[in-house]
């Protein structure tokens, strides 16, 4: 049993959320994307199910930096503010980052929404447990950043759910999901200068050639 299911102190809503799939959920999610929504992909496998899950014009996959999916999202978010944009991202990586939450809080993107897929490993380096396996709660740690639209989405459906909210939010919401330690379906296809290409292009903040 993982780390991020077997942990007596985390919270009880945590323990209470059904562990799920990564690539389920972003596949969810990339579903109900109908208006051009932006999506950054942190590291590793979190941006390899993006890309499997639907390759979009609108994502963005980063590559070799921990913890700047959010950071970046913010900024994405604050340039075009009738865009809704969605970040996902690690456990692991955003506790490298957490100070983004506060600088999120306080400027209130309203068309921002962040997923924090949590599975208590840093996966991607040889599965070592995160703090978030046992004494860290991502979503008590949002609500009090000042992010008080922060939930753990309890099943697939509620996850749905806390999607379409965020879709018609008027505040930057934060949405924790606990999944399993499956690898990311896919590959990101490891060209910066043609990720950068593609985003601005889909964002209509570049002419194509």
């Amino acid at each position: 049993m993982s780390p991020a299911t077997n942990s007596p102190a985390r919270s009880t809503a945590t323990r209470n959320t059904k562990v799920m799939n990564r690539f389920d959920l972003t596949s969810r999610l990339v579903a109900k994307l109908k208006n051009e929504e932006a999506v950054i992909g942190g590291i590793g496998n979190t941006n390899f199910d993006l890309w499997a899950a639907g390759h979009r014009p609108q994502n963005f996959y980063m590559l070799g930096s921990m913890g700047l999916a959010f950071p970046i999202a913010l900024g994405v978010a604050l340039a075009q503010t009738n865009r809704r944009v969605f970040a996902l991202e690690g456990d692991g990586s955003l506790l490298m980052q957490l100070g983004c939450l506060s600088t999120i809080a306080a400027l209130k993107p309203k068309n921002l929404c962040m997923i924090v897929m949590d599975n208590g490993l840093y996966q991607i380096t040889g599965s070592q447990p995160t703090p978030a396996a046992a004494v860290s709660d991502i979503v008590a740690i949002a609500i009090g950043s000042g992010l008080s639209e922060s939930a753990w989405a309890a099943d697939e459906e509620d996850f749905e759910r806390l999607v379409d909210q965020s879709l018609s939010a008027s505040a930057p919401m934060l949405i924790g999901v606990r999944i399993d330690e499956k690898p990311g379906v896919g590959a990101t296809r490891r060209d910066p200068v043609q990720i950068r290409e593609r985003f601005m292009l889909g964002l209509g903040v570049r002419e194509a050639l």
